[in-house]
């Protein structure tokens, strides 16, 4: 029983379960091969929140709620809520916010590029090598000692701090005050309903606390310690929602006409090599950073309040791609954010030799 039951089989269990649930989430209503897109949904609330003009993609979205929610009170039940923080915030703030840029190049965070795959979409597969080369190149840093300093536990109210702003977006996405924008079409109006999305983020939130599953880190521990575990959980979200698209018949293999998705293969790499450089420097996808914010690691939190600016960025300066291609300015925000986090992993190393 034991044996059934080890991290590692549960690890396989939590993923699978985690693709499967977010592929049906586009039955249920959510844009197609999005069921759950971290960036992209901060994207949306960013909009729903006025930070970013562009009506289409303005909706608060109750599966980060959830997910962020879920993971607190995991956190909480088995005694793993620590408040901690103050390592390097503002350097945080700034990964957060390039991650997103990247990301919305590409079309999606980690998360979704799995999951695009599994519905057919080989653009995807330029957007993972793009996580593996950025979660390499982090790699080479980690080696010659780069690290963001060590947090230090702080007051609990403070950890507390991102559960509340998450509890309280829910419950403006409850209420829907005059002041939220909320999509009238585009993605923003696609989106299953409330109880739903916030069930399907408890869920996938409870499940990533126990796991500590990170759609970066699993290949960062795969080439850097050898370390099968957290790639594991990649693999099985990856047959979870295969299955699930098999099922409900939404295979579609090809690069054209993919649902938000553009063929430009170079920057759907390095838009994707940003993300994955960011996120191993910031220790964690934004499913982990989501996490661990709900755990009340308030460096986690900043990340997500970077990612929001970054999203507000991408959208408001034509950053961000469409089904068309890259945005005017999105290649060159790309490469400002490799050369920034590349100095981030050169600079902030324990010792420069």
């Amino acid at each position: 029983m034991n044996r059934v039951f080890s991290p590692k089989n549960f690890m396989i269990m939590a993923g699978f379960i985690g693709g499967a649930l977010a592929a049906f989430m586009t039955y249920h209503g959510n844009p197609a091969n999005m069921g759950i897109c971290i960036a992209c949904f901060y994207r949306d609330i960013a909009g729903a929140l006025g930070l970013h003009r562009a009506a289409i993609v303005q909706y608060l979205r109750p599966e980060i709620m959830g997910i962020a929610l879920g993971a607190f009170l995991s956190a909480l039940v088995f005694g793993e809520f620590r408040a901690r923080g103050g390592s390097a915030p503002l350097v945080r703030f700034f990964l957060g916010a390039f991650f997103m840029i990247g990301a919305l190049v590409f079309l999606g965070c980690p998360v979704r590029a799995v999951l695009r795959l599994a519905g057919g979409d080989l653009n995807a597969v330029a957007g993972l090598a793009g996580v593996v080369a950025g979660a390499l190149m982090g790699i080479y840093f980690l080696k010659r000692g780069f690290n963001l300093g060590r947090w230090q536990s702080t007051y609990t109210a403070a950890g507390w701090l991102m559960p509340l702003f998450m509890l309280g977006l829910l419950l403006l996405a409850i209420a829907r005050p005059s002041f939220i924008f909320f999509s009238k079409e585009g993605l923003g109006a696609a989106h299953a309903l409330l109880g739903v999305s916030l069930a399907a983020g408890l869920i996938i939130g409870f499940l990533a606390q126990r796991t500590r599953m990170c759609f970066v880190g699993g290949w960062r521990d795969l080439f850097l310690v050898k370390d099968t575990y957290l790639f594991s959980g990649i693999v099985a979200f990856f047959a979870g929602a295969l299955v699930v698209n098999a099922i409900l018949g939404k295979i579609n293999i090809g690069f054209a006409g993919q649902p938000v998705a553009h063929t430009n293969q170079l920057w759907n790499f390095l838009g994707m090599t940003l993300a994955g450089l960011t996120a191993t420097l910031l220790g964690g996808c934004p499913l982990r950073q989501t996490v661990l914010a709900g755990e009340g690691d308030t460096d986690a939190g900043v990340a997500i309040m970077g990612m929001l600016a970054g999203a507000a960025f991408a959208h408001n300066f034509q950053l961000a791609s469409s089904p068309q291609g890259p945005g005017p300015y999105g290649p060159t925000a790309v490469i400002i954010g490799l050369v920034f986090a590349a100095g981030v992993g050169f600079f902030m190393r324990e010792s420069l030799d």
